[in-house]
C-alpha cells in the first residue's frame, strides 16, 4: 500500500538564484494556489502574495516572472530524521 505524504516541500527558484521554500499540507492545495494565483499572472511584475500556513506572524511576496522553477517534493513523518 503506498504512502501517503504528511506534507509538501515546495521549493521556489527565483530568477536572481535565490531559493524559497514553502511548504503545502496537500498537493491539492498547492495545485490551487499555483494555477489560481501564480500562472494567469506568470508574466506580471506586481507582487502576489504567497501562502506560508506553518510560521505564524510571516508572510512572503513574490514577483511571478520572476519564477524560474519550481520542485515539489513529498515529505513523510517517520521515526527516522534525514537530512
Amino acid at each position: 500500500m503506498p504512502r501517503t505524504p504528511d506534507e509538501y516541500a515546495v521549493y521556489i527558484m527565483l530568477t536572481s538564484g535565490h531559493r524559497e521554500e514553502v511548504r503545502f499540507p496537500t498537493i491539492q492545495e498547492f495545485q490551487k494556489w499555483y494555477s489560481g494565483e501564480l500562472m494567469p499572472k506568470a508574466n506580471d511584475n506586481n507582487f502576489i502574495s504567497v501562502p506560508i500556513k506553518n510560521i505564524q506572524g510571516e508572510y512572503m511576496v513574490i514577483r511571478p516572472s520572476n519564477v524560474a522553477a519550481i520542485r515539489v517534493e513529498p515529505l513523510f513523518s517517520g521515526s527516522v530524521e534525514r537530512f
